[in-house]
């Protein structure tokens, strides 16, 4: 496992699991229940004890998933860091507070090791929604907060009205997505070159674009590095953006692809194949952002 350093001296893995589909869309489900709670259970097990998740992920069961599988682990709660988020029309001062409850209620858990605003509102001040963060770090409900989908306008703003500090922008962002993601734009001209500047951790979700990524004979660039680094197509993106000292996103419930994500870490891309990587997805990337 590969580990980096969040907010001051606090080590998570480089490779976080992500939960979205997990539980449901944006409505409960529970007809994957067992199928998911032991792919958490297993990621645990090999070492990603950095588990993301939010209260929108399936209306809030994603997070019930979470805490299921961490009792089934009986792995110790000071060894996990789990992340969730408040969902964009929760960002009143009372209803931030009354979600993180609510989340931490469904994680089974005392507190929180990030806590994020998972959109931006324009229609609700952020000097209200940072207010309620910052609270809910003074109450120790939270360690750190931080915020996904920001653009560097928005974080600059957000940086503003917070006395604690924002140690983590999530944003989109793949070999497809590098400066045009669903939420996002200019994220390798303005977004992350900010949270470098402000020593703002960069976690990239949809790192794998919807799987487009880890298939073969899909990218003849991928499948070339693939080869010359006995290597998956997946593992081959995974790492590009590993290289970049980010933080990675990755939603699996089959135990081999938890193990083929997590061979993406513990060795790196030269630089000259980087840009060889790069220079092979011009083309890609434009239809990608059309589509």
């Amino acid at each position: 496992m590969e580990y980096t350093t969040i907010a001051t001296n606090v080590q998570i893995p480089i490779l976080g699991l992500g939960t979205w589909l997990m539980g449901g869309k944006l409505e409960r489900s529970t007809q994957h229940d067992r199928e998911e709670i032991e792919a958490i259970k297993t990621g645990i097990q090999l070492g990603l004890t950095h588990i993301d998740t939010a209260e929108l992920y399936g209306a809030g069961h994603a997070e019930e998933l979470v805490a299921e599988a961490i009792h089934q682990s009986k792995i110790s709660r000071k060894n996990l860091f789990i992340t969730s988020k408040v969902m964009s029309q929760h960002l009143h001062h009372d209803d931030v507070l009354a979600a993180c409850k609510k989340s931490l209620q469904r994680l089974q858990t005392d507190y929180l090791d990030l806590y994020l605003v998972h959109h931006p509102n324009s229609g609700i001040p952020i000097t209200e929604t940072m207010r309620a963060m910052n609270e809910l770090v003074d109450q120790n409900l939270v360690r750190f907060i931080g915020v996904s989908n920001f653009s560097a306008t928005d974080l600059q703003e957000a940086q503003k009205y917070s006395r604690h500090k924002i140690v983590a922008n999530q944003i989109e962002y793949s070999l497809l997505a590098r400066d045009m993601g669903r939420f996002t734009k200019n994220m390798e001209s303005e977004i992350i070159p900010y949270c470098e500047q402000h020593c703002i951790k960069v976690v990239a979700w949809r790192p794998l674009a919807y799987g487009l990524l880890a298939k073969s004979g899909k990218f003849p660039v991928l499948d070339t590095l693939a080869k010359k680094y006995n290597k998956t197509q997946g593992q081959i993106a995974l790492n590009w953006i590993i290289s970049k000292n980010m933080l990675v996103l990755v939603k699996a419930t089959k135990i081999e692809h938890i193990k083929e994500n997590i061979g993406a870490m513990g060795w790196r891309l030269s630089e000259e194949d980087i840009v060889t990587l790069e220079l092979g997805f011009e083309k890609w990337r434009r239809k990608y952002y059309e589509s």
